[in-house]
């Protein structure tokens, strides 16, 4: 039976392996964007000493890591359709938390509190990191796990 290629060639080197590369780089993309959600927040609490509330903005580099990490994990969903798909979810989750952080950065300034950090997008990207490195790193916990399992 021929296997199903959604995006040829790539697929084709992916299929031979038990565990695609797709996999190692959201992982990493997943730690890259927690790195750059603390640089952002130090951004923001700059911007907001400096300019106010109409002064935090998003930033780019945090902006870049997630719209990577919305598409290699839309492409892990063509590879690997329930880890995909778990791991879309989270990944869209917390691009919907960092978008509610950001506002919620501007009405506390507004109504001149001190900064907070983003718990909501540090919870759901502490979900996605580690769903992200269960489905990449497993592989070192399998021998133990199959052994008790």
């Amino acid at each position: 039976m021929i296997p199903l290629s959604v995006f040829g060639p790539v697929d084709t080197l992916l299929a031979g392996s038990d565990h695609p590369p797709i996999v190692f780089v959201l992982i990493v993309l997943a730690l890259a964007n927690v790195v750059t959600r603390a640089v952002a927040h130090r951004s923001h609490v700059k911007q907001a000493d400096e300019g106010g509330a109409d002064a935090i903005t998003q930033h780019p580099v945090h902006i870049a890591t997630t719209l990577l990490l919305i598409l290699a994990s839309f492409y892990l969903a063509t590879v690997e359709l329930h880890s995909g798909i778990v791991l879309s979810v989270l990944v869209v989750g917390t691009f919907i938390a960092d978008f509610f952080e950001i506002e919620a950065r501007r009405v506390e300034v507004r109504n001149d509190r001190p900064l907070g950090r983003p718990s909501g997008a540090i919870a759901a990207s502490v979900l996605m990191v580690l769903y992200a490195a269960y489905i990449s790193l497993f592989f070192v916990v399998s021998p133990i796990w199959n052994a008790v399992i």
